[in-house]
C-alpha cells in the first residue's frame, strides 16, 4: 500500500495567541478557537467562546483558516479533531490541516484516518505536565494513499458506522435523563413531608454503617479469593458495577460481618469522590463494604431504595444540605452523621413503587443500550482497522 507524507499533501500550520495585555486584541468578531471549542458533538466548530479583533489577528501574523479546515489538538487532548465550520483563527495548541488537492486526498478519509490514529498519538506525545505533539510530527506522518474513489467509499462507510454509534449514545443519554425527569416530577408533585434518613431506618441495630476502620482491616489482609470487599470504585458511576476485585478470607469475614452489604442496600461514597450513590443489586453475593462507603438498609415500608438513590443524586434540597454541612466538617466531605441527617421528602409508598418500577425498566433498557454501544464502538474500530490496511 502506498504511503505518503502528510506534509506533502496538506498545508499544516498552527495558530497563535495575541497578547492578553492588549485589550484591543480581544472581543472582536473573528472566531478564535481553543481546544475546548473542539468539544462539539457535531464535529463542526461553528462558534467559539472567544473572538479576536483584526488587530489581534495581525498580532498572530494573520493566521486565519478557511471553512472546511481540519482542526487538530496538539496539546492536552492530543489528537482531538473537528472541522472549522466557518473562517476562523486558533491558538497555538491547534493545527489547521488544509488538504491541497481533494482529488488526491479526500478530506473525510483524512478525518477518519487521523481519528483512528489517536491512541497512537496519545502514546507518542511527550511532556510532563501536559502531553503534546509538534507540527513537524504531524507533517511527517505517512497516510495510506488509496485511489480517491476507495478513499471516499471508506469515509462513507465509517461515517455511517459512526452515525449509528452516536445515535446509540444519544439513546443512552435519553434513557438516563428520563429517570431524572421522572424523579423531579414526582418530587415536585408530592405533598410528602421531609424526614431525616435516620427516621427511615428499620428498628434494628446497624441499619446504617461505615467501616471497618484502622486495624480492623489492614491492606495486607486482602486475599485473592473469599468474601468480596466493596469500595468507591463499585459506586463511583452512581450505579453498582464490579471493578477491581478485593477479598477477605471467610475467617476475617466472621470478624467483620457487621459491615455486610445486603441486596437493595443504598451505598454512598463518603471519602475521596463523595456523594456518589448506588443500589446493591439483587444478585449481590455475601460481601462487606469499606470505610469509604456509608451503607444504608431502609425500612421499605416507608422508603424504597430507588427513591432514596434518586433523592441523594437529584433532590436540590438534599444536595444543598450535603454541600453546606460537608463544608462545615473538620475535613470537608461526607460522613455517616451527615447522611443520617439528610432530609428526604417522602411521597406515598404507592408513588414510590411506581417510580421504582420505572427505574428498573429504564435500567434494563440502559443495560441493553450500553451493550449495543460497546458493540458498535468495537465495530467502528474493526472497520477502521480493516479500511486503513486495505481490506475494505
Amino acid at each position: 500500500m502506498n504511503r505518503v507524507r502528510l506534509g506533502d499533501l496538506c498545508q499544516i500550520r498552527s495558530g497563535g495567541t495575541p497578547s492578553r495585555e492588549v485589550p484591543d486584541y480581544y472581543g472582536g468578531e473573528i472566531p478564535w478557537a481553543k481546544i475546548d471549542d473542539l468539544n462539539v458533538q457535531s464535529g463542526v466548530v461553528n462558534k467559539t467562546a472567544e473572538g479576536i479583533t483584526p488587530k489581534g489577528l495581525n498580532a498572530i501574523r494573520g493566521r486565519l483558516f478557511p471553512a472546511g479546515t481540519l482542526l487538530f489538538a496538539m496539546y492536552g487532548s492530543v489528537g482531538k479533531i473537528a472541522w472549522a465550520g466557518c473562517e476562523m483563527s486558533t491558538n497555538q495548541a491547534i493545527l489547521g490541516i488544509e488538504v491541497e488537492d481533494t482529488e488526491i486526498l479526500d478530506r473525510g478519509y483524512l478525518f477518519r484516518w487521523l481519528q483512528s490514529q489517536r491512541p497512537r498519538f496519545e502514546s507518542e506525545a511527550s511532556g510532563v505536565t501536559q502531553k503534546n505533539l509538534s507540527a513537524g510530527y504531524i507533517r511527517d506522518q505517512n497516510i495510506p494513499l488509496l485511489p480517491i474513489d476507495v478513499q471516499r467509499r471508506i469515509a462513507a462507510i465509517l461515517d455511517k458506522a459512526d452515525a449509528i454509534h452516536k445515535k446509540r449514545r444519544e439513546s443512552l443519554a435519553l434513557a438516563n435523563e428520563s429517570v431524572r425527569s421522572s424523579f423531579l416530577q414526582l418530587l415536585g408533585n408530592s405533598l410528602g413531608e421531609r424526614v431525616s434518613v435516620q427516621e427511615l431506618l428499620p428498628a434494628t441495630s446497624n441499619a446504617i454503617r461505615t467501616g471497618p476502620f484502622g486495624s480492623q482491616l489492614l491492606h495486607s489482609e486482602f486475599t485473592e479469593k473469599g468474601i468480596p470487599v466493596l469500595g468507591i470504585d463499585n459506586v463511583v458511576t452512581n450505579r453498582f458495577r464490579w471493578a477491581e476485585r478485593r477479598y477477605v478470607s471467610h475467617e476475617k469475614y466472621k470478624e467483620l460481618r457487621r459491615y455486610r452489604v445486603f441486596p437493595g442496600d443504598v451505598m454512598v461514597t463518603i471519602m475521596g469522590t463523595t456523594g456518589r450513590v448506588c443500589i446493591a443489586p439483587e444478585n449481590l453475593p455475601e460481601c462487606i463494604s469499606t470505610k469509604h462507603l456509608c451503607t444504608i438498609t431502609l425500612d421499605r415500608q416507608r422508603l424504597l431504595p430507588e427513591y432514596l438513590w434518586a433523592s441523594l443524586l437529584w433532590d436540590p434540597v438534599v444536595r444543598a444540605q450535603a454541600t453546606r454541612e460537608g463544608k462545615g466538617a473538620i475535613m470537608e466531605g461526607w460522613n455517616m452523621g451527615l447522611v443520617r441527617g439528610l432530609m428526604i421528602k417522602v411521597p406515598p409508598l404507592s408513588q414510590q413503587e411506581h417510580f421504582s418500577a420505572f427505574v428498573r425498566n429504564a435500567e434494563g433498557l440502559r443495560t441493553k443500550l450500553q451493550a449495543a454501544d460497546v458493540e458498535s464502538n468495537q465495530l467502528f474500530g474493526t472497520l477502521a482497522q480493516r479500511a486503513f490496511s486495505g481490506q475494505l
